[in-house]
């Protein structure tokens, strides 16, 4: 049988290379119960090795400065991602101009965008573009804005928000790093930050999706304010303080729920 201290180091290894882990992936490797990692997590957080999350765990090193790679991200909160993406795509209609931003959340929106007919996707997602280009219909036109790649996978810079600038979009939707009352909505990285208030701009509904987990994390640069978004999807992991908030400068804010 694996000693505790044995566990914890696989744990801490696992994190170290992926920048984020599971209970339940980590529970299958190590061949224990879920309750046992949570316990093993429980007692690396406390010794500041690292961050706990809903469902998981990430690195410490992870900080407003710093900006989890696609790989990392797509681990966590798998299931709230995917009931934010079926609540996002009932705001869709075919032949709409459609705009996605990078991250893990409107990837799995764009898997669910896949199904909607006689689209125009702009995205600056090098995995969006790649899902669409292998799965999409005929006649879905794909408009990948260009620029300077970021470990998540977006496409950010002058390039892109020269792009951006005569575009008219119907819809945008929005994965972030952070979402907080003073700061709004945040990326670690500035150029991405830049590129996404271009985005916003130009959208005639602007919507932000982001799991319960991203309330009160800020990143280093703010991208905008609570009171431009248009719309607000996030699941209903949500605290009822944090929802009371979010009331006051979001007119719409609509609920992802989730099966516990």
């Amino acid at each position: 049988m694996m000693l505790a201290t044995q566990r914890r180091q696989l744990i801490l290894h696992s994190i170290e290379n992926d920048g984020a882990v599971t209970v339940s992936r980590l529970a299958i490797s190590l061949g224990v119960s879920e309750m046992t990692v949570r316990r093993d997590l429980d007692v690396l957080e406390k010794s500041g090795q690292v961050i706990k999350v809903h469902g998981g765990a990430t690195s410490t090193k992870m900080n407003k400065s710093v900006e989890p790679g696609f790989a990392a991200k797509v681990k966590l909160e798998q299931q709230s991602k995917l009931a934010i993406a079926n609540v996002a795509i009932e705001m869709v209609q075919p032949g709409a101009a459609v705009a996605l931003t990078a991250g893990s959340t409107t990837y799995a929106i764009a898997k669910r965008l896949i199904e909607v007919p006689n689209l125009t996707l702009i995205t600056n997602s090098i995995r969006v573009a790649e899902l669409f280009h292998d799965g999409a219909t005929s006649d879905t036109e794909v408009i990948v804005l260009g620029g300077t790649r970021t470990p998540s996978d977006a496409l950010v810079g002058p390039m892109a928000n020269h792009n951006i600038a005569n575009l008219n979009i119907d819809i945008c939707f929005m994965g972030v790093h952070g979402i907080d009352a003073q700061a709004g909505i945040t990326s670690p990285n500035l150029l991405e930050a830049e590129t996404n208030r271009a985005l916003a701009e130009v959208s005639r509904l602007f919507v932000v999706v982001a799991d319960s987990t991203k309330w009160g994390t800020i990143g280093l640069h703010s991208i905008a304010p609570l009171s431009e978004i248009s719309t607000l999807i996030t699941d209903s992991r949500i605290s009822t303080a944090s929802l009371a908030t979010l009331h006051e400068n979001i007119d719409d804010i609509r609920i992802a729920d989730l099966v516990d």
